[in-house]
């Protein structure tokens, strides 16, 4: 058994990796730390867990956190936070993921621009490790992933806009100016910190943009469709938030290029991802709804590219806690200890 540590473990990103792991074969939990409830079982703030998992909440900074048998440490924390603790348990031999922003980048400079999208404060504490550090969006970066010490876990929306992008942007399918990723979120993305914006009377009927000067996913979404495509890519973001729990439904638009048809463009995505168990390409025979990945680690992508005007359309859904954030980091920790990169992820989504 492959020994882990989370850190954050009563948020819902924590709580994802726990489910998740509690049901995994191979991985097994041993130590728990959160900034509140210490000194409480984990099934005392979450009840649902009882009999479950029942370890208690430690300090990340305590001795017993730190000396805690681990292999691996899951970060499910806020910008910040995973760059205080990287090093340490990087240096006691262990792997580290890292949920936030602080190792999606390599360089300080790079960092910085990213934290200045989120009020954050721009000078990265362990500037060293950045350049060793992988980013784990695995359908992109799985032979890096797989002999990485140290994995920053992609964005949620960047989960759904690169998967959506890549196949086009790499085979050249659509024309790289003029790109719109217009994605919607249940309110579950904002985390479980109570918010007068997220209140239930007010969210209720309700839905909104956000962030319209610039979300802190495009730049992970330029970086990878850059790297793909060999230029620079620049995409027009419009991150909604709708009244609902979980999911993310992202539309994406584009001028088609030459030649380029329904046909095409839906078989080059079958190709791309002909290998990917996670990753499901539809054409539009049917309707795709967020109900389809509820709970599961599936990104479902349907193809269909307008002719008549020549517009390029995938549409993207996963959920947002698990392909978006639990479920990936799963996924990349499999990857990381040489296991099948489903295993324990392989389970079908939860409906209704």
């Amino acid at each position: 058994m492959t020994s882990v540590k989370i850190v954050g473990a009563t948020g819902y990103g924590g709580l994802g990796i726990i489910e998740i792991l509690l049901r995994h074969p191979e991985f097994k939990i041993t130590a728990l730390a959160a900034s509140q409830e210490i000194g409480k079982p984990i099934s005392a703030v979450w009840p649902y867990l009882e009999g479950y998992c029942d370890l208690p909440i430690l300090s990340a900074g305590s001795p017993e956190f730190a000396a805690a048998e681990a292999e691996a440490v899951v970060s499910a924390t806020p910008d910040g936070v995973g760059q205080l603790l990287a090093g340490r348990e990087l240096a006691a031999g262990r792997r580290f993921l890292d949920y936030s922003g602080d190792f999606r980048f390599n360089s300080p400079a790079l960092y910085a621009k990213y934290a200045g999208r989120i009020a954050g404060d721009p000078v990265h504490k362990t500037p060293e490790l950045l350049p060793g550090a992988v980013y784990g969006l695995s359908e992109l970066h799985r032979d890096e992933i797989r002999g990485a010490r140290l994995v920053g876990n992609p964005g949620c929306f960047a989960v759904s806009c690169l998967l959506g992008l890549a196949p086009a942007i790499r085979h050249g399918l659509i024309r790289p100016e003029g790109i719109i990723c217009d994605c919607k979120s249940g309110v579950s993305g904002a985390g479980k910190k109570p918010v007068p914006a997220h209140h239930f009377p007010e969210r209720y009927g309700s839905m909104n943009a956000y962030r319209l000067s610039g979300h802190q996913h495009v730049m992970e979404i330029e970086r990878e469709l850059s790297l793909l495509a060999g230029r620079d890519i620049r995409v027009a973001f419009t991150p909604q938030v709708v009244p609902m729990c979980r999911g993310i439904m992202s539309c994406l638009y584009g001028g088609l290029s030459d030649g380029v048809g329904q046909k095409k463009l839906l078989a080059a995505y079958r190709d791309f991802y002909a290998k990917d168990v996670f990753v499901l390409v539809k054409d539009a025979s049917r309707p795709v709804a967020t109900a389809d990945v509820r709970g599961g680690n599936r990104c479902l992508l349907t193809v269909a590219a307008d002719e008549r005007t020549g517009v390029f359309r995938v549409v993207s859904h996963i959920d947002n806690l698990v392909k978006g954030q639990a479920g990936s980091a799963a996924q990349n920790l499999n990857l990381m200890f040489g296991y099948p990169e489903d295993l324990g992820l392989d389970g079908p989504p939860q409906h209704p």
